[in-house]
């Protein structure tokens, strides 16, 4: 077991990938001697050199259209954007290229590369540099989609995420970096897409990713000292997502809370819930919940971006009205 920060998880899958395979190559914004907007490639340069470290002009298109060339040509890149809220600008390279190369070229070429970048709220960045954007990922068909939220996630998912046959678009929570959690580097590895189960109760079931996981595994405990016990999924991958997982808990149990920071409209909590109730509509004691993002641009106010998210008092709130209206019900 290794204490490292998630952070530092991220660095050392990129260390560990490239060290193995001479085809991986860092590329973006200031990765190389700089170490990266937020440290993570920080030393890599060092051990790698600028040819593997390659910092670039400030063009997110030209970044990522770099890298599906040199995905094409039979390298394995890693492209980092700064902020997920400039993947728009980027989306004929990726949505149109990266995506679909695939499937223009009837198989016989794909695009192994992996796009990182940061979202979330939580570092009064304003509203052009706090968005959750992932629900424009998951809307694309041929992007695969990984947010983690923990340590060794960060570390195994994006060390899987780099042995894919097509693009990943790997979105890191601003917030996350500094978490600092015990990791086995040489634990067994997940399966790619399979979702976890961090905490099981009785009474209800959270569905949730990224840094959400942290606000509802809080929730849970606060809740649990009440007599009410939660059941949590982390999602870790949205595609593919591992829907298998969720149906069994919902059925289990019969009520859910989806928790998402992206805004509540068209957004990955209004297809998960609409999921749900499509195939799990026979097992539900009532709606579906969805807390989600607040339908405006994030605030620069730390008061007003605080909570323009889901917080872990509003997930506890609202799980008490929902436990407690079927135990009234009951009574």
């Amino acid at each position: 077991m290794v204490a490292m920060t998630y952070r530092d998880a991220l660095k050392q899958a990129l260390r560990d990938a490239m060290t193995e395979d001479d085809s991986v190559v860092v590329i973006g914004e200031e990765v190389g001697r700089y170490g990266g907007a937020y440290g993570v490639t920080k030393g890599l340069y060092e051990e790698f050199g600028a040819d593997r470290m390659i910092d670039t002009p400030i063009s997110e298109p030209a970044i990522v259209g770099a890298a599906v060339g040199a995905a094409m040509a039979g390298m394995r890149p890693v492209a980092e954007l700064m902020y997920v809220d400039f993947i728009g600008m980027t989306m004929d390279q990726l949505g149109n290229q990266a995506a679909k190369i695939r499937y223009m070229f009837g198989g016989q070429i794909g695009v192994p590369m992996v796009l990182r970048t940061q979202g979330g709220t939580g570092r009064s960045a304003g509203a052009q540099h706090s968005q959750s954007l992932e629900a424009y990922v998951m809307h694309t068909p041929g992007l695969r989609l990984v947010m983690p939220a923990t340590v060794a996630d960060a570390y195994h998912l994006l060390r899987q995420a780099l042995r894919q046959p097509d693009p990943v678009v790997f979105i890191e929570h601003k917030a996350l970096y500094t978490l600092k959690e015990d990791v086995d580097l040489a634990a067994p590895v997940p399966g790619w897409g399979q979702a976890a189960v961090r905490r099981t109760g009785d009474d209800l079931v959270i569905v949730t990713y990224s840094r959400q996981v942290h606000h509802a595994m809080a929730a849970a405990d606060a809740l649990s000292a009440q007599g009410i016990e939660a059941t949590v999924i982390d999602l870790r991958c949205l595609n593919p997502l591992d829907f298998d997982t969720v149906r069994a808990e919902v059925e289990r149990i019969g009520r859910v809370m989806v928790l998402s920071e992206g805004v509540m409209t068209a957004g990955v909590g209004a297809e998960l819930s609409a999921r749900i109730h499509e195939e799990c509509f026979d097992f539900l004691h009532e709606p579906v919940i969805r807390l989600c993002g607040e339908d405006i641009p994030i605030s620069v106010s730390v008061e007003l971006e605080k909570h323009s998210v889901p917080t872990t008092e509003l997930v506890r709130s609202m799980a008490e009205r929902l436990v407690g209206r079927h135990r009234g019900r009951a009574a």
